[in-house]
C-alpha cells in the first residue's frame, strides 16, 4: 500500500485540552509516524505519516479532538514521505 504523508494545523480551542497527547495516542493506536506540536498564535500543527487509511483515520479523529477540544477547521496539505522516522512525537 502506498505511504502518505500529510501536514495538519489544527485551529479552535486546541491548547491546554490534552490535543497533543489525544493525537500521539491515536497516532500510535492507527500506526502513524510524525510528530505534534503548540505554535505560539494558539493551534495545534504537525506531519503525520502511513499508509493512507490510517492517515485518514488520524485526520479524523484530530477533526474531532479530545473531549474538552472545539476544532473550529483542519488545515491539510500533502507532503513527500520521509524515511526512518519509528514513531509519533509530541514536539515543544
Amino acid at each position: 500500500m502506498a505511504v502518505k504523508r500529510v501536514a495538519f494545523r489544527v485551529h479552535g480551542t486546541v491548547q491546554g485540552v490534552s490535543f497533543r497527547a489525544f493525537t500521539q495516542k491515536k497516532a500510535t493506536e492507527y500506526g502513524v509516524t510524525g510528530w505534534v506540536k503548540n505554535t505560539l498564535d494558539g493551534k495545534v500543527e504537525g506531519e503525520a505519516q502511513g499508509e493512507e487509511e490510517a492517515v485518514q483515520k488520524l485526520l479524523k479523529a484530530v477533526d474531532q479532538g479530545p473531549r474538552l477540544a472545539h476544532v473550529v477547521k483542519l488545515e491539510k496539505q500533502e507532503l513527500s514521505p520521509k524515511d526512518g522516522e519509528t514513531g509519533f512525537e509530541i514536539r515543544r
